[in-house]
C-alpha cells in the first residue's frame, strides 16, 4: 500500500509575520511511523507549499498514484481541507481517502451528515497511530474495518462509527517520520532550522475554552524519559537541528517527571541545544526548582497560558484566579533566563473597551516578552460555547473558516463582534507597541535581532507613520483585517 498523509497550509500570525514559523505537523509524523514498514508512507506538510497548492500535489499524487490519502485538520481548516479533497477526487477519483485530528474527533457525527461525506471514505477519531495503521493493513486485506476502534466507515454509503479506542500506551509509539518520506521541508523558526517532539499528552485542568478533552479525555499520560531523549538524539545527531518545540499543550503537570527529564537531557551534554515549551502559570510559579532545571537543560522560552488579569473572567474561563501565579510564574522563568510567550484571551461576555486596554496593561506590568492573543472562539463541544450560546453571544456558529482566534466570532455585553475585533487589535497596538527582543532572546539569535531593530523595526515605523496619516487608526486597522481576509485564501483552490 501506498500512503500519503497531509496537513493543512493554513496559518494564525498572531505572534509575528506567517512566514516566520513553519513547523512541521508532529501528528501525521507519528501516525505515518507507526504504519507497518512494508507499507510505503509519504508525508506532506503544506504550509511549505502554501503558494502552489494545486501544482504541486497533482505532480505529487499522479507521481506516487497512492492507495490512500489522509488528512489532518483543525476546525479552522477544514474547509480548505475540502476543498483539497475535492481536488484529490478529481485527480485519482479510486482513491481511498480518510480525515483526521482534532475537527474529525469533534464533529465526526456532523461530517458523517454533511454533504461532502460523499467524498470521504473513512474518518479516525481520537488518536490515530493504532487506528491508521491498522485501516491500512485492512485495505491491503490484513485486518478487518470493522472491528477498528475509532474507524467510521461507509456500509452502503452511509457511515458507521465503531465503539471510541482506550488511549494509547505511549511507550509503544515509534519515533515520528524525520527523513527522506516527509516530501516537504524546510521548517523553520525566523532564521534557524527547527523540529517537533513530544513528551506527554492530554491535560487534567479545567479550562473551558479548550476542546482537548475530546481527543484524550481529561487525561495525562507521559512518554517514557527514554525514549524522549531517543527522539532528541534523532533531532541533534541526525537531523543536525538545534531547535527543538515541544507539541504538549502542557508538560509541566508532574514536576518531578519534569526534573527527571531534564537531568537526562543535562546528562546527555548537547551543546547549542534550544527547547522551547508550554505550560501552565500554577505549575512554573510553584515549582521554582523545576523552572531552575529547565533552563539549565536548554530550555529558552516558555509559552504561558496567562489568559486574562480579570479573575471574573478567569472564573468564566474555568481557570480560576491565576493572576498572581501568572505573575510569579513569569518572574520564574526570567530569573533563570527564559523567555516568557504568554497567552491573552479577550471577548468574555463583561469586555468593554476599558477592560480590554488594563488586560493587555495587565500583560505588560507582568513583564512576559510577547503576547499570543486571540478572541475567545466558541470552538464546537466545548463548556464555553454552550455558556455563549446560552447567553445568545455568539454571532457566527457557521463559518468555521474564522475560529482561529484571531477574528471575533462572538459579542459581548457591551460591544458587538466590530467593536470588539477593533478594541483587541487597537489596544494592543497603543498598550503594548513595538516589540523589543529582550535581552535573552538579544544573546540566541543576535543576527535577526539586530536586523529587527536596526532595519526592519525602523523602516516599519517609518512606514506605519506614513499610513497613520493618511488613513489614520481606522484606516489602518482596515488595511490589516484585509490582509487577514487574503492571509489563508488559497487562489488555486478557489474552484474548488
Amino acid at each position: 500500500m501506498k500512503v500519503i498523509l497531509i496537513s493543512m497550509p493554513d496559518v494564525v500570525p498572531i505572534i509575528i509575520h506567517e512566514a516566520a514559523f513553519h513547523l512541521s505537523n508532529h501528528g501525521i509524523a507519528s501516525v505515518g511511523a507507526n504504519i507497518n514498514e512494508e507499507h510505503d508512507v509519504f508525508l506532506i506538510d503544506l504550509i511549505r507549499k502554501r503558494r502552489s497548492i494545486k501544482k504541486y500535489l497533482t505532480r505529487i499524487l499522479r507521481k506516487i498514484k497512492p492507495d490512500l490519502v489522509g488528512l489532518s485538520a483543525m476546525t479552522w481548516q477544514y474547509d480548505t481541507c475540502i476543498k483539497i479533497i475535492h481536488l484529490i477526487r478529481e485527480l485519482l477519483p479510486g482513491i481511498k481517502i480518510v480525515i483526521g485530528g482534532y475537527h474529525a474527533t469533534l464533529m465526526f457525527e456532523e461530517i458523517a451528515e454533511s454533504d461532502e461525506a460523499k467524498y470521504i471514505d473513512f474518518i479516525i477519531r481520537g488518536e490515530g497511530e493504532e487506528s491508521c495503521r491498522r485501516l491500512v493493513n485492512g485495505l491491503a486485506g490484513k485486518d478487518n474495518i470493522a472491528t477498528i476502534p475509532s474507524l467510521s466507515y461507509k456500509t452502503d454509503g452511509a457511515f458507521t462509527h465503531n465503539p471510541r479506542s482506550e488511549n494509547l500506551d505511549l511507550s509503544r509509539l515509534k519515533l515520528p517520520i524525520r527523513d527522506k518520506r516527509r516530501l516537504t521541508w524546510g521548517y523553520h523558526m525566523l532564521h534557524s532550522k527547527i523540529e517537533l517532539i513530544e513528551t506527554s499528552r492530554g491535560c487534567t485542568r479545567t479550562c473551558n475554552f479548550c476542546s482537548m478533552r475530546h481527543m484524550y479525555g481529561r487525561t495525562f499520560r507521559t512518554f517514557p524519559i527514554s525514549r524522549v531523549v531517543e527522539d532528541i538524539d534523532d533531532i541533534y545527531f541526525n537531523r543536525k537541528t538545534r531547535y527543538i518545540f515541544i507539541v504538549d499543550d502542557n508538560m509541566v503537570l508532574n514536576p518531578a517527571r519534569v526534573i527527571d527529564l531534564c537531568d537526562a537531557i543535562i546528562a546527555k551534554n548537547y551543546k547549542g541545544l534550544n527547547i522551547f515549551g508550554q505550560a501552565d502559570c500554577v505549575s512554573m510559579a510553584n515549582n521554582e526548582g523545576m523552572v531552575s532545571k529547565m533552563a539549565e537543560a536548554g530550555f529558552r522560552s516558555v509559552f504561558l497560558g496567562i489568559e486574562n488579569g480579570s479573575i471574573k473572567n478567569l472564573n468564566t474561563a474555568g481557570k480560576g484566579d491565576i493572576t498572581a501565579s501568572s505573575r510569579q510564574a513569569v518572574e520564574n522563568c526570567h530569573k533563570y533566563g527564559m523567555m516568557v510567550i504568554g497567552g491573552l484571551i479577550f471577548g468574555f461576555p463583561e469586555d468593554n473597551e476599558d477592560s480590554i486596554r488594563e488586560n493587555y496593561e495587565f500583560f505588560k506590568s507582568i513583564k512576559a516578552d510577547a503576547a499570543y492573543c486571540q478572541v475567545l472562539t466558541p470552538y464546537p463541544k466545548t463548556g464555553i460555547r454552550e455558556y455563549l450560546l446560552e447567553q445568545k453571544l455568539i454571532t457566527n456558529q457557521n463559518n468555521l473558516k474564522k475560529y482561529n482566534g484571531l477574528w471575533a466570532n462572538v459579542r459581548t455585553n457591551y460591544l458587538d463582534s466590530e467593536q470588539l475585533q477593533f478594541q483587541f487589535w487597537y489596544q494592543r497596538q497603543t498598550a503594548l507597541g513595538w516589540w523589543n527582543p529582550p535581552a535573552e532572546v538579544r544573546r540566541q539569535g543576535w543576527a535577526w535581532v539586530s536586523i529587527w531593530r536596526f532595519m526592519f523595526k525602523p523602516f516599519l515605523k517609518i512606514y506605519y507613520k506614513r499610513i497613520m496619516k493618511k488613513y489614520g487608526w481606522e484606516g489602518r486597522y482596515r488595511r490589516e483585517v484585509q490582509r487577514w481576509e487574503n492571509m489563508n485564501k488559497f487562489h488555486d483552490l478557489e474552484e474548488y
